[in-house]
């Protein structure tokens, strides 16, 4: 009977790795910009200083050569999780506005709070034994 039992766990088992999550990558695209970033933006800087801030930006349109912006994008399992926009308009290539919609303060605040809690020193506790042991103990019995 014991062998029975250990013949169809490890058939089982073999037949539950067909239904695992496959792994996908965190997929970031664009520019990274914080709220802290914008902040050192200031009214009549140059493109060249814009560029130190912020970075090169997202798309430079060819139409609209006095706008730049900035795009950033996080997907994670094919789902979106956040995304935030950035538009600088310039006039005589100095800064006259930008537009800006929902950016984060930090980049350690808007992505997992597991990270916020690292930076912290401190770390996730398990809940309890994970499912290896309770099958062992199960298998004990």
């Amino acid at each position: 009977m014991r062998v029975f039992l250990a013949t169809l766990a490890t058939l089982s088992a073999l037949a539950l790795t067909g239904c695992g999550l496959v792994y996908k990558m965190e997929i970031n695209q664009g520019n990274y910009v914080t709220q802290d970033m914008v902040t050192k933006l200031k009214e009549g800087q140059s493109r060249q200083q814009v560029r130190l801030v912020l970075g090169t930006p997202t798309t430079e349109s060819v139409f609209h050569k006095d706008r730049w912006d900035y795009a950033y994008s996080l997907e994670r399992r094919g789902r979106s999780v956040t995304a935030h926009k950035l538009t600088v308009l310039f006039d005589d290539d100095k800064v006259k506005s930008w537009t800006v919609a929902d950016l984060p303060i930090s980049p350690v605040v808007d992505r997992d709070p597991a990270y916020a809690n690292l930076e912290k020193g401190t770390t996730r506790s398990s809940d309890g034994p994970g499912w290896w042991s309770k099958v062992t103990d199960w298998w004990r019995k």
